[in-house]
């Protein structure tokens, strides 16, 4: 008796065996052929400066193993006579793995292009950093979106009945999500507008630090003390947001007062002193000095100078050199700093006389 010839479900016991051996030939075929690809883009990786090798030999490194055997299978059951509906069945996962392994070099190649341009340009452009970012993840939603609709349609779903239910049954979720939908398109809203970026110093009411992560639903900021502070995205851009890294000059106002006695001349030499200190410094742009007012215990002056730099450290570094400068020119020039009296006021009661 002819055991090959023997038939099981349709078909003969060499024509299943031949199916398998192409299953298992095609398998091993297309992993080596994988990593032959793939070591031969290595070696070409590494004899050009360009990126786009490197893209595409980290994209295809992530063909699964389990997409490689469907599509084996799907070959090797070319040669069974198979039923329809088994037929089929065969098709649709096969259409599926591969879509699905589409999605994922999709994914991949997404995840490698934002990492590569964050790892360039984040120190130099931060605010496209941020933005690329956002934009990303939106990719990343909307490519798997389109992968869950085509295998949908190749399942025999009604796509558009499906489309227009999901229309009505969003509404009734995004009234239910409306917070986290509204932090969302707070965070598109930051990416595109770019209000702040990583990196730079913002105040939020009483709130003040540099800005570590802008997410899809909160941003955090790194506080002077040192603690992390987490803000709802929606709830930042509801607030007055000062921006101090944005500061091209910082603005300098300040004041100080002279004794009564100081006479004249040397009231009108305070405001040219005060210029020339200034004026001698570098980074900074004087404005005006004025004899403001008459004060309760002193004489007071006005100045206003720039800092041409935002740099907290670097305008406190000025400002401390401008008031020992002050100092030491007015002890030289005999000019005394007044300083807050208390003035005592007697009252003397007075009896009249009576005869």
């Amino acid at each position: 008796m002819n055991l090959l010839g023997q038939t099981y479900y349709g078909n003969t016991l060499r024509d299943w065996l031949t199916a398998l051996a192409v299953v298992i030939a095609l398998t091993l075929l297309l992993l080596f052929a994988k990593r032959l690809v793939l070591a031969r883009l290595a070696v070409w990786s590494r004899k050009t400066e360009t990126r786009f090798d490197d893209f595409i030999t980290d994209v295809l490194a992530g063909t699964r193993f389990l997409f490689l055997i469907v599509i084996a299978f799907y070959f090797g059951s070319q040669y069974l006579e198979l039923p329809p509906k088994p037929t089929r069945l065969i098709t649709h996962i096969a259409i599926i793995a591969l879509l699905v392994q589409a999605a994922l070099w999709g994914n991949r190649g997404i995840a490698q292009w934002l990492g590569g341009y964050l790892k360039r340009h984040k120190d130099t452009d931060a605010a496209g950093a941020t933005t690329v970012s956002v934009l990303g993840f939106i990719a990343r939603v909307a490519l798997w979106s389109v992968l869950l609709l085509m295998i949908l349609d190749n399942l025999g779903f009604n796509i558009t009945a499906l489309v227009a239910s999901l229309g009505v049954g969003g509404i009734a979720v995004a009234l239910a999500v409306q917070n986290i939908l509204g932090d969302i398109f707070a965070s598109l809203s930051i990416a595109m507008d770019k209000p702040f970026v990583i990196g730079d110093f913002i105040i939020i009411d009483e709130i003040m630090g540099t800005v570590e992560y802008i997410g899809l639903k909160t941003t955090r900021l790194r506080s002077l003390s040192g603690e992390q502070i987490v803000l709802s995205n929606n709830d930042l851009l509801k607030s007055r947001i000062r921006n101090y890294k944005r500061m091209h000059e910082r603005r300098v106002v300040f004041g100080f007062g002279v004794v009564y006695q100081t006479p004249p001349a040397q009231l009108k030499m305070i405001p040219a002193m005060v210029r020339e200190i200034i004026e001698a410094l570098e980074k900074t742009r004087f404005d005006r000095a004025h004899f403001k007012e008459y004060g309760d215990s002193s004489l007071n002056f006005e100045v206003v100078y720039f800092v041409k730099d935002p740099d907290y450290n670097l305008y406190m570094d000025i400002h401390q050199a401008v008031n020992l400068a002050i100092f030491e020119r007015f002890a030289g020039a005999g000019i005394e700093f007044a300083y807050p009296t208390r003035t005592l006021y007697l009252h003397r009661e007075t009896g009249a006389a009576h005869g």
